[in-house]
């Protein structure tokens, strides 16, 4: 970071110029009917960037005329208006030029005066975003229309400075990749010997449903209204992997938690598993940190009997044996959903629970080098990620010239 340092030094006395962000972008309003040729369909994620539709959902989304998208070229920016505070932002990467739905913004920008690659960190930096947010009106929904960048203002250092930066940052993020590559061959090895581990022949084992190994399994209901703190709400947003992020929850008042939603009042070790959606099959444990909680309708509550080993019910509920289960339920529907009866008409294979502990043991190893916040691999990822933000914003933090100052 040497190098950096020289040219930042080169610049303090003086500072850097900074503009808005508006005058450094033009928005693109080019067509999908100008262009024959133009044909695959992107999508914008607020992690993956930039994805191929197809590749997106387990099923097409967009429209079959697409005459009416939105054509990006490489270099171009493409952002979701409603989700731009999340992060719904992209620049296209490849050669090949694709269209976006009529409801992203695209833009291109001053090359000569902008490296994409230090526009994509600034508008994702922490500095940034806190602007964001500033410019929504209380009460209003979130909606970032484009003429809104006029009042974002950007650090405008050398090109060469900007490129040194987005050296620097690039070395963070390759790291990252590699250690994500690295988790993702890790999490198809687990999920082989899970699978391995839990397969049995027929006979060999004493199979019962799920209903004959539980207490209760029903469902939530989304109240009339939330409140700003109170009773934790657990929805399938709060779930990080097969954990329920705190800072994920909504809240609901006492006397809804006791009345409107008793029927779904939550105890630790209860099963969360999402029942409907592009999530199903998804699952957590409630802990007792959460507690006082409720749930809604999405999500199942499937409370096991004391003499059940818990842990091996939940490994073979995140089993392929249950994604079949699911997929062959959900065969003919529009969106893959189980009803109540369908869970507990759930079959579960039961060695003896000297085998059941044996099979916990050799998978918590597995789910702890893969799944765990607090050690393995996402933790080291999650290190990561929070040393490349902290030194991105740094980098991008530049004193204003002693003009613009003024």
């Amino acid at each position: 970071m040497s190098r950096l340092v020289i040219l930042i030094e080169q610049l303090i006395p003086n500072g850097v110029e900074y503009t808005s962000i508006g005058q450094l972008i033009k928005r693109v309003k080019e067509k999908g009917r100008s262009s024959e040729d133009v044909s695959t369909v992107y999508s914008v994620s607020n992690i993956q960037g930039l994805v191929n539709a197809e590749d997106f959902r387990d099923h097409t989304i967009h429209s079959e005329d697409t005459s009416n998208y939105t054509i990006i070229r490489k270099g171009m920016f493409a952002y979701n208006p409603s989700r731009l505070n999340i992060g719904s932002i992209a620049y296209l990467k490849t050669e090949m030029a694709g269209l976006v739905s009529p409801m992203y913004i695209v833009f291109k920008i001053d090359e000569k005066r902008v490296n994409k690659k230090f526009l994509f960190a600034f508008i994702k930096s922490s500095l940034c975003r806190n602007k964001i947010n500033s410019l929504i009106e209380v009460g209003a929904r979130f909606r970032f229309n484009f003429e809104r960048w006029d009042l974002i203002n950007i650090p405008i250092p050398p090109l060469e400075i900007q490129a040194e930066i987005v050296r620097i940052l690039d070395t963070f993020t390759e790291l990252t990749a590699e250690l994500t590559t690295e988790l993702t061959t890790r999490k198809k090895q687990y999920n082989y010997y899970r699978d391995q581990l839990l397969s049995f022949e027929e006979g060999e084992v004493e199979w019962k449903t799920l209903g004959e190994v539980t207490t209760l399994i029903t469902k939530g209901t989304t109240p009339k209204s939330y409140e700003l703190g109170g009773i934790s709400f657990i929805k399938t947003e709060a779930f990080d992997g097969t954990q329920i992020n705190r800072s994920k929850l909504s809240y609901v008042s006492e006397t809804i938690h006791r009345t409107f939603l008793k029927r779904s009042i939550l105890e630790e070790d209860d099963i969360l598993f999402t029942i409907a959606g592009a999530t199903i099959g998804k699952n957590a444990v409630v802990t007792s940190e959460l507690l006082p909680a409720n749930t809604n309708q999405a999500l199942a509550i499937i409370r096991l009997l004391q003499t059940v080993n818990k842990k091996y019910i939940l490994y073979i509920l995140r089993s392929n044996h249950m994604k079949e289960y699911i997929d062959k339920c959900a065969k003919g529907s529009a969106q893959p959903n189980l009803n109540l009866q369908q869970i507990n008409e759930f079959y579960i294979p039961l060695p003896s629970p000297e085998e059941q502990t044996r099979i916990v043991a050799i998978l918590d190893k597995f789910d702890a080098l893969t799944n765990s916040i607090t050690e393995g691999l996402p933790r080291e990822i999650a290190l990561r990620q929070k040393q490349y933000e902290y030194y991105r914003d740094l980098l991008l933090s530049f004193p204003k010239s002693e003009e613009v100052a003024a």
